[in-house]
């Protein structure tokens, strides 16, 4: 009986290692290569009905490091049409389109088939009601036809975490990052609309398969004592 138990428990550690190896940890790291993405659409009191969608730089989305934090804003577009601003552009008028940008790290392949965490620290939060911000991993087809997605939203202040078991397949890409969603905001108004800032937190530390090991066959040498 003995020796069922310890085989049974080197069975189950031998589990575990093989589920630790499949799992990755991400963070906000300055140093990655950030991408954008902004989606547009009507503002909901015109109906709310999607226009489009284009890649940004990041500090087009507003989203921009300084040293190891990032600051989101709400967006600006620097352009007085009346597609983008009530009455057109200038201090003091109102946007005209709800806007949905993305910053984010993508990758391919080397993310695929495991449960990927992103983890990080919200240092700030000032938004108003007016723009709301989550973080996200987005596990794209190939094609980005499709995608499925975990998201956490950021409110408070403090580390946030969220997972999502990506799909087994090396060709589809891997996106982690920032979703902040509001209206278009004329530059000199953006004060009083607040922003976010964010840092990235180191991994946690994990037991490497040699540890796991040998915390196998100290608790099967127990087992036979």
């Amino acid at each position: 009986m003995k020796r069922m138990l310890a085989a049974s428990l080197i069975a189950c550690i031998a589990i575990s290692v093989a589920q630790c190896t499949r799992a990755a940890t991400v963070t906000v790291d300055p140093s990655a290569s950030w991408n954008g993405y902004m989606n547009v659409s009507e503002l909901p009191s015109n109906g709310g009905a999607y226009v489009f969608g284009s890649s940004w730089a990041p500090a087009d989305l507003v989203a921009t490091f300084a040293g190891p934090v990032l600051t989101l804003k709400p967006n600006s577009v620097n352009d007085p049409a009346t597609f983008w601003y009530q009455g057109g552009g200038g201090p003091g008028a109102p946007g005209n389109k709800n806007m949905a940008a993305s910053m984010y790290v993508e990758q391919t392949g080397t993310l695929s088939g495991q449960s990927v965490t992103f983890v990080g620290k919200v240092l700030s939060n000032t938004f108003t009601s007016a723009h709301s911000t989550v973080a996200f991993i987005k596990d794209f087809a190939p094609n980005y036809s499709s995608n499925v997605a975990a998201t956490v939203a950021l409110s408070a202040t403090g580390d946030f975490s969220v997972t999502l078991n990506t799909i087994n397949d090396p060709t589809r890409h891997i996106q982690f990052g920032f979703e902040t969603t509001g209206v278009n905001v004329w530059s000199t108004d953006v004060g009083p609309f607040g922003n976010m800032q964010i840092v990235g937190v180191p991994e946690p530390a994990t037991l490497g398969i040699a540890a796991l090991g040998m915390v196998g066959v100290i608790a099967a040498r127990r087992h036979r004592g």
